[in-house]
């Protein structure tokens, strides 16, 4: 009887059951094991070598980016109800609250993916019906009766293999309509099914390889090892289900996924313009064509009675592709401007120290007279070549950074922002969701005088309760639109100390509100860094980023989804601290950015009207205001935010540090082990202890400089105003803001007035046991007080930084102003020349005009003579 061959433990392609584990272990290689059988019995034998630490299997989908984003209740909700919100959230008064077409897109999916996964569970148990594994009776009221008990059950229906094929057939053709709709939410609604799910589309193509619904499926739920996607992964199978249907734009969609983890920047982006220009070719945007008539059955403006609701046909509700494609080009166009930036700058310190000596962060903006120029030394062909290098890498930096703003622009004109929306609009429709999740039956909304759905008033409409609504592109042009509330202010500060206001008071009648989608906080946050690359000037970064912090705030994703970790956040606000905060913002990132307060609401005896109250107190400590101001804080506002403050005790300081440095290292994606872990934690302890002492010092400082001076204007019998202070003249007290917000650790922006970039040396590390200066802030340096050797040695060379903001950081600190030339190239082709077009005539057009007025001047002298 021939003995049965033994399997390695590590060989993971052959089991019995046909599924691979979940840990592969790599076998002995072949030549050790031919040198081990070839070895004497009496010979010693080595000891075998440890064996190699084992390699996480997963599902490919698994591995897409932005999968944190689409999180929240959707996944828990029941498909009804969702379908419910859905529809309610359709109609509600724009801007609604989550953006229609990825909405319908989550319901759809929700139910494809649970109707695939009920086909794929019955075929795998082998049943007709999931209830035939429970009672056995029809009704469960017949087995709460206690009717047929004792009796035994019915024998269950078994499948045949081709009914268990065909059940898997339609599951997987279920689950391709799902992933083509967005293959990131589907993902996130598969990962939380069951995992028989997994294995549908492996067990069709075992009988038909050529089915293109099961290749396209099998691509996203295929094992491959952890983190080695661009590895593991061929683009053949797409390449094939492509040639097949060269009109569906979804395959290009996934193809261009995976070329960016393979790096294939310029094929993924041909890729998604294809699929863009399919999208608008075949699918044109979504149309409703029955709204005129249905606005004509809108009732009159000033009626209470209530309106029908508008339920979309499948075939016509809108979807978000062109939304998807728009965001994923953009990022693409981002990170390949990101790419050219170590090209584009010079890797000699002296270069950079020279560029930080001409000029600052605000890219070589300076109001002061220029001085000489000194004659440049005659440079070598190999000098000059490289700097024509430089040059036009800076080229591709600057314009696909504009490629990536116009993706990002586009992309965000899908979305609508409102200033002042009445707060009845947003309370009817938070009752509705409300009377969804508890399975009550919601009522038909209310009409409202700025009609149904159109809030803004139509010909013949009244205008009294209208509101405005804008597109979210149109907050950042160039000349934004006007009346909008001013951001930050002290209003949300001053309510919280002033007393409760009587019921006949103050009464908040609009609110703000913006349309939701999961990427939106990511791609406010990316047109940011894309203007750091563009060299747009400081001041209207600065009105870009409030209005970025504005909308952000306002992003909470209810109902549906919840709040999650941003890329783009992480690396603006590193951005921001390796620049020294140089657009001089208000406050901290964090605290700009923190969640509004919602409103509250009290309803009449009939229920039907609500009465709005005033929102409760912020949670912010400290007035935001724009520096050079009116509304700056008062000595009063300090102290109260200093007793707030002081309140928190050591150990609950290090408390908090150690739990958000936990959260940031879980969300670094670089972490991959325990060790790597462990550093990025270390890390950032380290940096948030550095900046606390920092900011404590500072604080001393100047609490020192105040009570000096405020005892010399005493003793000279001098009233001191409030805004005359001396200014600080250490490098301790211009490295943070002075306010009593800033002693909270791990701020990542400090208020310097007129910040400059750090040199060449600012990149080393601080001697042990000294207080690193104003340059030395941007990584985990040494703090004064400074632990142990061995571990500020394991941490050093641990960036906490990605590399997408370390290249913008070095770019925002070193990159020349675009009118500086390059040096064979020159200057920048797309933003040099209509600068200098824009300056001479000015200065030519003020010469003239000084010229004509002393010409008048004169000849009005001689004549008065």
């Amino acid at each position: 009887m021939p003995s049965k061959k033994k399997t390695e433990p590590g060989d993971g392609a052959e089991h019995a059951n046909g599924r691979s584990p979940s840990l592969a272990t790599p076998s002995l290689p072949p030549p050790q094991a031919q040198a081990a059988a070839k070895k004497p019995a009496g010979a010693k034998v080595a000891p075998p070598p440890p064996p190699s630490q084992p390699v996480l299997v997963i599902s490919r989908n698994k591995h897409w980016r932005y999968i944190s984003s689409f999180h929240g209740p959707w996944l828990q909700l029941p498909p009804e109800i969702l379908e419910t919100i859905a529809n309610a959230n359709y109609n509600t008064p724009r801007p609604r609250p989550i953006d229609p077409a990825v909405f319908f897109d989550l319901v759809k999916i929700r139910r494809l993916v649970d109707d695939a996964t009920n086909l794929a569970v019955r075929a795998a148990s082998g049943v007709a019906s999931i209830a035939q594994r429970g009672f056995p009776g029809a009704s469960p009221h017949v087995a709460a009766l206690g009717f047929g008990f004792g009796h035994r059950p019915p024998p269950e229906a078994k499948l045949s293999p081709e009914r268990k094929f065909r059940m898997r057939e339609q599951a997987t053709q279920k689950l391709m309509r799902a992933y083509r709709l967005d293959e990131i939410a589907c993902s996130v609604a598969t990962m939380q099914s069951a995992s028989s799910l997994e294995e549908v589309a492996s067990l069709v193509l075992q009988r038909n390889p050529s089915d293109p619904d099961a290749r396209y499926v099998h691509f996203f739920h295929e094992k491959i090892p952890s983190r080695q996607l661009a590895e593991c992964t061929s683009l053949a199978p797409l390449n094939e289900i492509i040639a097949g249907k060269p009109s569906d734009p979804e395959p290009l969609r996934t193809r261009a996924t995976v070329r960016v983890f393979k790096g294939d920047y310029q094929g993924a982006v041909d890729d998604l313009t294809l699929a863009l220009k399919l999208h608008r070719l075949y699918r044109p945007s979504h149309v409703a064509l029955k709204r005129p008539q249905q606005e004509d059955k809108t009732p009159q403006p000033g009626t209470t009675r209530k309106q029908d609701d508008v339920i979309l046909k499948e075939e016509d509700q809108p979807g978000s592709l062109e939304m998807q494609l728009l965001f994923q080009r953009a990022g693409i166009y981002l990170a390949v401007a990101c790419d050219h930036v170590a090209a584009a700058l010079s890797d000699s310190p002296m270069a950079r120290d020279s560029v930080a000596a001409n000029g600052n962060p605000d890219h070589g903006h300076q109001d002061g007279p220029v001085a000489e120029e000194q004659p440049k030394p005659e440079l070598s062909p190999a000098e000059k070549e490289a700097q024509r290098r430089r040059a036009d890498a800076r080229k591709l930096v600057r314009h696909n950074a504009k490629r990536a703003l116009r993706d990002y622009t586009a992309y965000l004109s899908h979305f609508e922002y409102s200033p002042d929306l009445p707060i009845e609009i947003a309370e009817d429709f938070t009752r509705r969701v409300n009377l969804a999740m508890n399975g009550s039956r919601a009522p038909r909304s209310h009409s409202y005088a700025s009609g149904p759905r159109s809030p803004v008033a139509c010909e013949g409409e009244g205008t009294s309760a209208s509101h405005r609504i804008y597109a979210l592109s149109d907050l950042f042009t160039s000349s934004p639109p006007s009346g909008l509330p001013p951001y930050p202010s002290t209003d949300v500060v001053l309510a919280s100390r002033a007393p409760p206001s009587p019921p006949g008071g103050h009464v908040q009648t609009t609110t703000e509100t913006v349309t939701c989608h999961p990427l939106l906080t990511d791609a406010l946050h990316a047109l940011l860094l894309c203007h750091c690359l563009i060299q747009t000037s400081a001041k209207e970064l600065r009105r870009h980023a409030y209005m970025v912090a504005r909308l952000a705030r306002l992003a909470d994703g209810y109902p549906v989804f919840q709040s999650s970790r941003c890329p783009a956040r992480g690396d603006w606000i590193e951005v921001l601290r390796a620049g020294n905060n140089w657009i001089q913002l208000a406050g901290s990132w964090e605290d700009l950015c923190a969640p509004a307060p919602l409103p509250l609401f009290l309803s009449t005896g009939n229920g039907a009207t609500p009465v709005p109250v005033s929102h409760p107190a912020s949670k912010q400590h400290k007035a935001l205001t724009a520096p050079g101001s009116e509304s700056a804080p008062t000595s009063s506002d300090d102290l109260t935010a200093s007793s707030t403050v002081a309140t928190e005790t050591e150990q609950q300081r290090k408390d908090r540090i150690n739990h958000q440095a936990v959260l940031d290292a879980l969300g670094d994606d670089r972490v991959n082990d325990e060790t790597s872990l462990r550093l990025a934690i270390r890390a950032r302890q380290l940096r948030a202890e550095h900046d606390y002492r920092i900011n404590s010092a500072a604080a001393a400082l100047e609490a020192k400089f105040e009570a000096k001076f405020a005892r010399g204007a005493a003793s000279s019998g001098k009233k001191t105003p409030a805004n005359d202070q001396p200014a600080p003249t250490t490098a301790a007290a211009t490295t943070a803001t002075p306010s009593p917000a800033a002693a909270v650790p791990n701020s990542n922006s400090n208020g310097a007035a007129k910040p400059s970039p750090p040199s060449a040396a600012a990149n080393l590390p601080a001697a042990p046991g000294t207080e690193p200066t104003q340059h030395q802030t941007s990584g985990p340096r040494r703090p004064a007080a400074a632990p142990s050797a061995w571990a500020w040695d394991d941490v050093r060379d641990y960036p906490i930084a990605s590399d997408r903001a370390a290249a913008i950081a070095r770019w925002v600190l070193e990159a020349p102003p675009p009118s500086a030339g390059g040096g064979g190239g020159g200057g920048d082709g797309d933003g040099d020349a209509p600068r200098r077009r824009r300056k001479k005539p000015a200065q030519k057009t003020a010469a003239a005009g000084a010229a004509g007025a002393a010409a008048a001047a004169a000849g009005g002298g001689a004549g008065s003579g």
